[in-house]
């Protein structure tokens, strides 16, 4: 009995797995019939891929913004990366190149900047030939009939530059009224004048002034030798006839420039290789004054040459004796007898205007 309930089934047959084999026909008819479509197909694009997920009931729409704003994104990210490294590349050539004000276009200054690149931008200034440093550009032709422009224009540039340059160009004849203007201008309000009196002559200023830009002003001036030597022989070469021989002569004999200007005609003549011309030449040169007097009445020979009448004679001697009168009273004059005469006035003034109050004082009481 037992058994019979552990096992109810004993009786019926073991459970088997079939697996059927089609035959030819079958095989051949489903060769024939067309492919049942696969999940896993795969496809050219991402969304053919997805599509019938958006029919299904898990899908949410994405919302509309963000999508843009990705979109935009991917757009704007290799436009940005050309506008900077467009904006990078034009900042470096505008740092070379000197920037033209949009109201310079039609001038014919511009034909004759060869040497410099520029460019047209909206600046203030004419001119932007460096950071601190701009130009205006006035013709006087133009100033004749605008005499307050380049007022104004100063006035636009304000305190943001350095260098302030006024190039001038002196296009006509009478310069020297509308020339005494603009220089007024420029030196009230801490303006360089540059004037020009072709457009080459212009253009070549404002090459000058971009090439020498963020250089030195060493380059501009002259190199001057530091050695005692070749600082005398500059000194004395510019007296005539004298070489570098002789400057070489005269700095062993005596040994520095001021030896040389005390010595005597005697001295500078027992140097070898000095002459009497060359003696005459350096000894005129360090004992004449530095101001010379024009003799107001002429020599004896000419007087002798020329002949007068004895009322010529009378006049002239007349004309010295007051000459000679003018010289005494001018000799008397010393400073400070001009300032004593000078404080007596003012006390004089001082007294008069004080009696004045006085009276008026007294009048209202």
């Amino acid at each position: 009995m037992e058994n019979s309930k552990e096992n109810p089934n004993t009786n019926d047959p073991p459970s088997s797995f079939v697996i059927k084999i089609p035959s030819y026909e079958e095989v051949i008819q489903s060769q024939s019939q067309p492919p049942a479509q696969s999940l896993f197909k795969s496809s050219q694009t991402f969304t053919q891929a997805f599509k019938s997920i958006k029919n299904s009931e898990f899908y949410v729409p994405p919302p509309s913004s963000s999508s843009s704003q990705s979109q935009s994104r991917d757009s704007s990210t290799p436009s940005a990366a050309a506008n900077q490294a467009g904006a990078s590349s034009s900042s470096a050539q505008n740092r070379n190149a000197i920037l033209v004000s949009n109201r310079q276009k039609g001038n014919p200054l511009l034909k004759h900047i060869r040497n410099v690149r520029w460019a047209f931008s909206d600046i203030v200034c004419d001119y932007m030939l460096g950071k601190n440093s701009c130009a205006l550009y006035l013709s006087l032709r133009y100033h004749l009939l605008h005499p307050d422009y380049l007022y104004y224009r100063i006035r636009e540039l304000g305190k943001n530059f350095k260098l302030r340059v006024v190039l001038c160009h002196v296009d006509v004849e009478d310069v020297v009224k509308p020339l005494l203007e603009v220089t007024r201008t420029a030196l009230l309000h801490d303006c360089t004048l540059l004037c020009g009196w072709s457009l080459e002559e212009c253009g070549r200023y404002l090459e000058t002034i971009k090439v020498y830009e963020n250089k030195p002003a060493d380059l501009i001036q002259g190199q001057m030798d530091t050695d005692y030597l070749s600082r005398l022989s500059h000194a004395l070469t510019s007296v005539r006839h004298v070489n570098k021989t002789d400057v070489v002569t005269l700095g062993s004999t005596f040994g520095s420039l001021s030896h040389i200007m005390d010595a005597s005609m005697e001295d500078l003549a027992r140097c070898p290789g000095i002459g009497e011309r060359k003696v005459k030449r350096l000894y005129d040169t360090f004992h004449e004054p530095f101001k010379r007097t024009i003799p107001k009445h002429p020599s004896t020979a000419e007087t002798s040459a020329q002949q007068f009448t004895p009322c010529e004679v009378i006049e002239d001697e007349k004309e010295t004796s007051h000459s000679s009168k003018r010289n005494k009273k001018e000799s008397d004059l010393t400073v400070k007898s001009a300032l004593s005469a000078a404080f007596a006035k003012y006390k004089e003034k001082v007294g008069m205007e004080t009696n004045h109050q006085q009276e008026h004082e007294n009048q209202k009481q």
